[in-house]
C-alpha cells in the first residue's frame, strides 16, 4: 500500500493534511533533519574561527557553500540521509556522512573533514536539532494561531459587550452577565497562558558524552570550550543557534524548559477545552445561530441539524494533543544515569501533540467565524427568569435593616414560577425609600448585568500579557 492521505496511519498526515501543512515542514523527521545539518553547520564554521593551527578559518565561498546546505535543505536531502542511515543504522552520522559528502571536489572543505561532528556526541546535535524545531514551531505556527484566536475573542467581548445573557450556576439560572464579559473571561486567561508559552527559554547544549567536555579538553586542554560552546549556541542564526545555554547536563539536556513549555501549552488547551464546551452549550441554548456553506449537511438523517462540529472538533483534538503534551512534560525529566533512550523516541512525537493543538486552533477559528448571535433567544431566556432578581431585592432589603430578607425573597421565588407581577407586588410592600423601590421596580433581568459590559470593553488591558 502506498502511502497517501487516505492510507496514512495518522489522521494527522491523512483526514487533516492539508490544515498542518505549516507545521509539516518544522516538525516532521525531514525537518529534524533540517535542524541536525544547521547545528552540524555552525559547529565546524565556528571551529574554524576558534584560532587553531590544524583548522585555519574558512574562507567567504566555503561559508556561503556550507550555509547554503542549510538554507536550501530540501526532501531530497532526507531521503539521501535516510539512504545513508540504511547503512549507518545510525541517524546522527547518517547526516555527519552527508555534510561530508557534500565536500567532494572541494579540497578547502574535504581537508578539514574530520571537523564535522567534531567532539560532538549525538545528543549534542540532537538536542539543540529539537529546541530549533519547537522554536520554530512556536513562533510561526503556535502562538500565530493563539493570536488568531486572541484576536477574535477580542473582537467578539467588545462587540458584545454590552449583550445581556441569563448566567447558569450549577446548570441553573444565576445572576445575568453579558455575552461580551464571558468572552472577555476566556480572552484575559488565554492570553495570560498565550504569554507563559511565549516566555519559556528554549535551552541547548554542546558539551559532549556526559556533560563535561572530555573529549573537547583531550584535544585541545587549554582552550575554554564552555565558553565557545556557549558562543554556537547563543549567538543568532545562521553563524550560531539563537538558543539559550545550558551549562549543567549530563548526556542529554534535562528537557526541563520542554516540561514547562509543554505544561503551559496544555494549560492554553485547557482554557480552550473549557471555552469550547461552553460555546456548544450555548449553541444548544439558542443562543448562537451557526451559518452553513451552501452544499453542507448537519445531519445524514435528520436535516434541521447544523451541528457545533468545530467545537467537538476543537474539544477532541485539544484533549489529544494535552494526553501527549503531559506525557511528555512527564517523562522527559527523567533519564537513567548519565544515559538512556526512553526519551528518543518520546521527543519525536512533540511534532504530533504540536498537531492536534494546531488542528484544534483552526477548529476552533473556523467555529467562531460561523457564529452568529441569537439576540431574540437572549431575551426571551431572561424575561422568562424573572427569579434572578431575587439576589439585588433581598440585597437592597438587607441594606435597609430589613429583617429575615433572604428568607422573604427564598418563600417568595424557591421551586416557583416567578413573574415581574410578584416581585414586584413584594417591592412595593418594602418598608425602604420610595426611591429605592422605583429603582428595583425598573430593573429587569436584562438590566441587572453590573459591571459586565465595562469590564468587556476594558479587555484590551486586562488581556495584555505584560
Amino acid at each position: 500500500m502506498s502511502l497517501s492521505t487516505v492510507s496514512a496511519l495518522s489522521p494527522l498526515d491523512g483526514r487533516y493534511a492539508a490544515k498542518l501543512a505549516a507545521l509539516r515542514p518544522l516538525m516532521s523527521e525531514q525537518g529534524y533533519m533540517h535542524r541536525r545539518v544547521q547545528v552540524e553547520v555552525a559547529w565546524f564554521i565556528a571551529l574554524s574561527d576558534a584560532g587553531f593551527a590544524e583548522f585555519k578559518p574558512l574562507t567567504g565561498g566555503a561559508r556561503k557553500y556550507l550555509l547554503g546546505l542549510v538554507a536550501n535543505f530540501s526532501e531530497a536531502d532526507a531521503r539521501a540521509i535516510k539512504d545513508i542511515e540504511k547503512t549507518t543504522n545510525h541517524d546522527v552520522k547518517a547526516v555527519e556522512y552527508w555534510i561530508k559528502s557534500k565536500f567532494e571536489a572541494r579540497p578547502e572543505l574535504e581537508s578539514a573533514a574530520e571537523f564535522v561532528h567534531f567532539a560532538c556526541t549525538s545528543e549534542d546535535i540532537n538536542n539543540t536539532s529539537h529546541a530549533l524545531q519547537i522554536k520554530a514551531a512556536r513562533e510561526s505556527v503556535i502562538l500565530p494561531a493563539l493570536d488568531g484566536l486572541l484576536a477574535t475573542l477580542g473582537n467578539m467581548a467588545r462587540d458584545f459587550a454590552a449583550v445581556p445573557m441569563l448566567s447558569r450556576t450549577h446548570g441553573q439560572t444565576a445572576s445575568p452577565t453579558t455575552v461580551g464579559k464571558e468572552i472577555a473571561n476566556v480572552a484575559v486567561r488565554l492570553a495570560k497562558a498565550r504569554a507563559q508559552i511565549a516566555s519559556v527559554e528554549l535551552l541547548g547544549k554542546m558539551n559532549g558524552a556526559v556533560g563535561n567536555y572530555n573529549a573537547h579538553l583531550a584535544a585541545w586542554p587549554e582552550f575554554d570550550w564552555e565558553a565557545f560552546s556557549r558562543k554556537v549556541v547563543e549567538t543568532p542564526a545562521p553563524l550560531g543557534l539563537g538558543l539559550t545555554f545550558q551549562p549543567y547536563s549530563i548526556q542529554i539536556e534535562p528537557h526541563d524548559y520542554m516540561a514547562e513549555l509543554f505544561d503551559a501549552l496544555a494549560r492554553a488547551n485547557t482554557i480552550l477545552v473549557d471555552f469550547s464546551r461552553d460555546v456548544w452549550g450555548y449553541v444548544s441554548l439558542g443562543y448562537f445561530k451557526q451559518r452553513l456553506k451552501k452544499g453542507e449537511i448537519g445531519s445524514s438523517t435528520m436535516p434541521h441539524k447544523v451541528n457545533p462540529i468545530d467545537f467537538e472538533n476543537a474539544e477532541g483534538n485539544l484533549g489529544l494533543a494535552n494526553a501527549i503534551l503531559r506525557h511528555l512534560s512527564e517523562k522527559l525529566p527523567v533519564s537513567r544515569w548519565q544515559r538512556d533512550l526512553t526519551d528518543s523516541t518520546v521527543l519525536r512525537n512533540i511534532g504530533v501533540a504540536f498537531g492536534y493543538a494546531t488542528l484544534a486552533y483552526a477548529s476552533l477559528a473556523t467555529g467562531l467565524g460561523k457564529l452568529e448571535l441569537n439576540e431574540e433567544a437572549l431575551a426571551a431566556d431572561l424575561d422568562a427568569s424573572w427569579e434572578v432578581l431575587a439576589e439585588p431585592i433581598q440585597t437592597v432589603m438587607r441594606r435597609f435593616g430589613v429583617q429575615g430578607a433572604y428568607e422573604q425573597l427564598k418563600e417568595v421565588t424557591r421551586g416557583k414560577t416567578v413573574t415581574a407581577e410578584a416581585l414586584h407586588g413584594l417591592i412595593r410592600s418594602l418598608e425602604i425609600p420610595q426611591a429605592e423601590k422605583d429603582r428595583l421596580l425598573a430593573m429587569t433581568p436584562a438590566s441587572y448585568t453590573g459591571k459586565a459590559a465595562e469590564l468587556a470593553r476594558r479587555l484590551e488591558s486586562a488581556a495584555d500579557p505584560k
